[in-house]
C-alpha cells in the first residue's frame, strides 16, 4: 500500500495534520472511528467521499509512523 497516493500535509490544513486527499478528514478521524467499532464500510456509509483505499492507506500510514517511532526509540 502506498499510502503516499492518498494521504497529505498541508501546513495550515487541519492545523498540518495527515489528512486524506482531497478531503479535510484526518488519519487521526478515520482511525478514531476503526478504534470505535465501525467497520470501513460503516465509515464510508457515513463519509461517502472516502474509499476503502483510503481508509486502507490511513492504517498504512499509521502503521508507518509506529514502525519507525519504535526504532527510534530503540536506537
Amino acid at each position: 500500500m502506498q499510502f503516499q497516493n492518498y494521504i497529505d500535509i498541508t501546513p495550515g490544513k487541519r492545523s498540518g495534520k495527515p489528512c486524506v486527499k482531497g478531503t479535510r478528514i484526518t488519519v487521526y478521524d478515520v482511525l478514531g472511528w476503526l478504534s470505535q467499532g465501525m467497520s470501513s464500510q460503516d465509515v464510508m456509509e457515513d463519509y461517502p467521499e472516502l474509499s476503502v483505499e483510503q481508509i486502507q492507506a490511513c492504517l498504512a500510514y499509521a502503521a508507518e509512523r509506529e514502525h519507525h517511532s519504535l526504532i527510534i526509540n530503540a536506537a
